[in-house]
């Protein structure tokens, strides 16, 4: 492991500080009480003012102070890269970031990031705030090396302590933010879709044979689930995440030893080229599980399905 402050240091340094102003914009356009709701594709995929200042805030500040990487964000048809609240990266909270090796001579130019500036909009919409993440996503290579998770409303039903926590991490390095907590061994969780249930996906499921299904909102706060211990498995059988749903949650799920592909158990490709769209699903497993055997339960045709 390297001791300097490489580029990769500095960006997921930079990028926990990012999310957390992300975070308070959130906040304050529910504190203001208009949403300022717009659809997008269909009566399910929503759009509020938060979305757009957050995301306006982020690419802004990160091309402000990473000038050379690429950016991809979900409200990038509806809002331009420039204009947004510039964070003061000056105010950067000390992380523990380690960077292996093979990541500490990257240079901006190879880098692809993915934002998503609010995960789980139709919950926020609909005041499940613990299901919102703010995520940043870190490629090299087409590969998800490093990514931040801001959850603003962390202990929002618990008044006083503290609200909002943001987690990071480096594959092959750590996981910060949070303390990793393995699933319980007496019974089998799965994760999925609160809102894009479908044969197809609920046949995936019954094929792992949980004894629990968790229906929650946002790709963040699926896999946050699996962090806290509180899911084995997240199990989506359908195209309806994208690159930045699972780009940053991807990094630190396998900084943490878990596992992120898609629904056949194929590597998800994060280059600026590859699809938006994650056509034949996700599947992800918390740490210490078999992720090979856990695709090989998935009938073929429901994969078969979902093939383009």
């Amino acid at each position: 492991m390297s001791s300097q402050k490489s580029l990769l240091e500095r960006l997921v340094s930079s990028s926990v500080t990012i999310a957390n102003a992300a975070g308070e914009i959130i906040c304050d356009v529910m504190k203001k009480g208009d949403l300022g709701i717009v659809q997008k594709e269909h009566l399910k995929d929503l759009q509020t003012e938060a979305d757009r200042e957050a995301q306006l805030c982020i690419v802004s500040s990160l091309n402000k102070y990473f000038p050379n990487i690429t950016i991809i964000g979900e409200e990038d048809e509806t809002v331009g890269s420039t204009g947004g609240k510039i964070v003061d990266i000056s105010r950067d909270t000390p992380v523990n970031i380690t960077v292996p090796d093979n990541y500490c001579n990257i240079n901006e130019k190879e880098v692809v990031v993915w934002v998503d500036p609010l995960d789980g909009t139709s919950e926020y919409t609909q005041g499940l705030l613990d299901h919102v993440t703010v995520l940043i996503g870190i490629a090299v290579n087409g590969k998800a090396i490093a990514g931040v998770i801001h959850q603003p409303y962390f202990n929002y039903k618990n008044p006083g302590n503290k609200l909002g926590r943001t987690i990071w991490g480096v594959v092959g390095g750590v996981v910060g933010g949070m303390e990793i907590k393995s699933p319980p061994v007496d019974r089998y969780i799965v994760a999925t879709t609160r809102s894009h249930a479908s044969s197809t996906v609920n046949e995936a499921i019954s094929s792992v044979s949980p004894d629990e299904v968790l229906r929650v909102g946002g790709s963040g706060h699926k896999v946050m689930l699996l962090l806290e211990g509180l899911a084995h498995s997240y199990v989506f059988a359908s195209p309806g995440t994208k690159k930045w749903d699972t780009c940053a949650p991807q990094a630190i799920l396998e900084a943490a030893g878990g596992s992120l592909t898609d629904i056949c158990g194929e590597i998800l490709p994060y280059a600026a080229s590859a699809p938006h769209r994650n056509s034949k699903g996700v599947l992800a497993t918390a740490a210490g599980q078999d992720h090979l055997a856990l695709a090989a339960k998935i009938p073929q045709q429901v994969k078969d399905n979902l093939i383009p």
